[in-house]
């Protein structure tokens, strides 16, 4: 750094095991003015994709690091003049803040600085997940709807979404939308690639007792092939999922088992007391707080569950923190409930409910992410009744729960019609066998039909 004048916009310390993290995207360029906490790049790490503030107000004057680069904590990301310093050039003579001459080139790229030329808007398409969160919150077509993109290339940021929201043009958008459709005896196709078709009427769908709205479909990157194929971008967040895969499936010798629930009682319970609990607490009384109540009373009993391997010893942990495996448009999430034995199903409701507003709205911190001793995944909310999930790394199991349907089952030598549920568990055979996964399941089995219409949520 010595010669380079101004400050150094450093790769910061988001949580205590954090070492590195990879600059995902660039959304400014060598020779832009940003006022200071203006977001200038998003940082990937291992856990959740933050935006990287500016810490003072200036003109970039170098980025050091390329995108897809990883960087070490404390190590230089790009360098900003500072207000006095560009006050001072421009007293000297210097005109109007520009970027350095003698730029020093990126690491991971040849340059990457005031002396490149790039074509206008060729990042316009690139959206980052934080965008695509804004826009999809707000019902915003980004490929559709004439938003000026402020950011490195002509790329769309979050200030650009929410300054085309202040000036009402969602608004205007869906309005020439609704008289074009219309004006049309059939819509037009879509133009982003695998977007959702929408029924006019009616529910989307209908299998499965605990499914409320479509699944959102991944907006994707796409590079130009040929008439034959066409390429996706690996993002930095889709390459840390990969090594993160990759090393759960290589270290940990998996096995799997799965039980059959009988959930009748339990979604008497929900239909009974939803529509008073969203009264209470604005929020969905969803089945996933009855199941991860079920889990944490399974693990009390059975504490093996909540290890993990050590080569010459096996940790267990005390505290029951829940992984949630959340799918986003373009990743799946892992935040975390921390302490969860400690909280009543009412109290896991609303930690659900907040951990999958953040997951959505892209504002999960690294904290959220940290700390979790099992998984549950919800794979029973897109219709699935039998999966079998890879274990979050390094934790020793990772428990699906299927959808809910109606089957007829044999009752005491005759047949009724029961609502139904699969669990699925994946095992770390290092640490578990099948007796103690076994009775495990059990538990959680016998624990989920012991809900009934007297059970306390509080």
């Amino acid at each position: 750094m010595d010669g380079i004048p101004g400050v150094a916009v450093t790769v910061p310390h988001l949580a205590e095991s954090l070492v590195s993290a990879t600059v995902g995207k660039w959304l400014v360029k060598a020779g832009d003015y940003v006022k200071q906490y203006d977001v200038i790049c998003e940082l990937v790490t291992d856990k959740v994709t933050t935006e990287m503030p500016s810490p003072v107000e200036g003109v970039v004057t170098h980025l050091l690091v390329a995108e897809g680069v990883e960087a070490a904590v404390g190590e230089p990301l790009c360098v900003v003049a500072g207000k006095d310093a560009v006050a001072a050039g421009a007293a000297a003579g210097a005109g109007a803040p520009t970027a350095v001459a003698d730029a020093a080139p990126a690491r991971g790229e040849a340059a990457h600085a005031g002396g490149a030329s790039t074509a206008d808007g060729a990042m316009r398409r690139r959206y980052s997940p934080a965008v695509l969160a804004l826009a999809a919150e707000h019902g915003i077509r980004l490929d559709e709807e004439p938003i000026p993109g402020s950011g490195h290339e002509g790329r769309i940021t979050r200030k650009d979404v929410l300054a085309y929201v202040a000036s009402g043009g969602p608004r205007a958008a869906q309005a020439a939308r609704a008289a074009q459709a219309q004006s049309q005896s059939r819509p037009a196709a879509a133009a982003v690639p695998f977007a959702p078709a929408k029924e006019a009427d009616g529910p989307v769908r209908t299998t499965g007792l605990h499914l409320s709205e479509e699944p959102r479909i991944p907006a994707i990157e796409v590079e130009k092939g040929d008439e034959r194929e066409y390429f996706i971008d690996v993002t930095p967040i889709r390459n840390t999922i990969a090594s993160r895969m990759r090393q759960s499936v290589s270290e940990i010798p998996h096995a799997w088992t799965m039980i059959e629930v009988d959930v009748t009682n339990l979604v008497n319970l929900r239909n009974k007391m939803k529509e008073e609990f969203l009264k209470r607490e604005g929020i969905n009384l969803t089945y996933l707080a009855f199941v991860l109540k079920a889990v944490v009373g399974a693990i009390k009993d059975y504490p093996i569950m909540n290890s993990v391997w050590a080569v010459d010893k096996i940790i267990v942990k005390r505290d029951i923190n829940l992984t949630l495996a959340v799918g986003t448009e373009d990743s799946v999430m892992v935040p975390v409930i921390k302490q969860a034995d400690r909280k009543n199903i009412a109290g896991l409701a609303r930690e659900i409910d907040e951990l999958a507003r953040k997951t959505r709205t892209g504002k999960l911190t690294p904290s959220d992410m940290q700390g979790g001793t099992f998984t549950v995944n919800n794979t029973g909310s897109f219709g699935s009744i039998l999966s079998q999930p890879i274990i979050n790394y390094p934790q020793a199991a990772n428990l699906t729960f299927e959808s809910i349907v109606k089957r007829p089952v044999v009752i005491k030598d005759m047949i009724g019609v029961r609502s139904m549920a699969n669990l699925c568990l994946s095992l770390d055979h290092r640490i578990l066998d099948g007796v103690i996964c076994g009775r495990f399941l059990q538990r959680v089995k016998e624990n989920l039909e012991s809900f009934d219409e007297s059970t306390n949520l509080y």
